[in-house]
């Protein structure tokens, strides 16, 4: 059955056209609702405001604000490339130095905690000397044998004064030779590490006594570096 068709009333008419409008613009509002203004004051001294980021403040910071006009944050600038690398450099420095700050506190309460007071460093150091000390006597018993070698050695070697000696003796009085060479060159590696040792234990101990005396862990900066030298003495040409 087709009911006539009645039209509206004409004071109707308004309030439908209102609620198809709101409609509408019901259907065509973004997905994302605009949850903030954003807003600046450009190169120019515009103020200028956005749903969004603003292109123009890009270098200059931007407020964030609520609805009712009330500040929710304040943005930094954005960065160009070269910024970027300089502040990430910035932080790099920063953390490092934070962590060698830390290591060096952990390095000093370690240090406190082996050595409790000045008879336990002395111990240790003893302890660390007598290694050396016991290779030391090992390579001087070990030169005295070489010089008892050599004796029978060079004795046999007057009697062909003047010749050529047999390869045999000139090969044992070269090995003997090279033999006392290496000695001599442990002699003087061995004496450098005895001074090395005691300027360990010498900076350790004066690091020791401020730590002791109060002086907080970490604020007495690196222990300076302690190593053997390069080179030690020059040794004694063969003969």
């Amino acid at each position: 059955m087709n009911w006539p068709r009645r039209s509206l009333p004409s004071r109707w008419l308004p309030a439908a056209a209102l609620a198809g409008a709101v409609c509408g613009a019901w259907a065509q509002a973004p997905a994302q609702p605009v949850t903030g203004i954003y807003t600046c004051t450009d190169d120019k001294g515009r103020r200028l405001t956005a749903d969004r980021p603003i292109p123009e403040c890009s270098g200059k910071e931007q407020q964030l604000l609520n609805r009712d006009g009330s500040l929710r944050a304040v943005l930094p600038p954005t960065l160009t490339a070269e910024e970027r690398s300089e502040k990430e450099a910035r932080e790099r420095s920063e953390k490092e130095t934070k962590a060698a700050a830390a290591d060096a506190v952990r390095r000093d309460r370690n240090l406190m905690a082996r050595f409790p007071n000045e008879e336990a460093h002395a111990r240790a150091r003893e302890a660390a000397l007598d290694t050396v000390r016991l290779a030391i006597k090992a390579t001087e018993t070990r030169m005295r044998a070489l010089a008892a070698e050599r004796k029978p050695l060079r004795d046999e070697a007057e009697f062909y004064q003047g010749r050529t000696l047999p390869p045999k003796l000139k090969a044992a009085i070269d090995a003997n030779e090279v033999a006392v060479e290496a000695q001599r060159g442990a002699q003087a590696t061995q004496e450098a590490e005895l001074g090395r040792i005691n300027r360990l234990y010498d900076a350790e101990l004066e690091r020791l006594r401020k730590l002791w005396s109060g002086a907080p862990a970490g604020s007495l900066g690196p222990l300076p570096p302690v190593a053997a030298p390069a080179s030690a003495a020059r040794r004694p040409a063969s003969r």
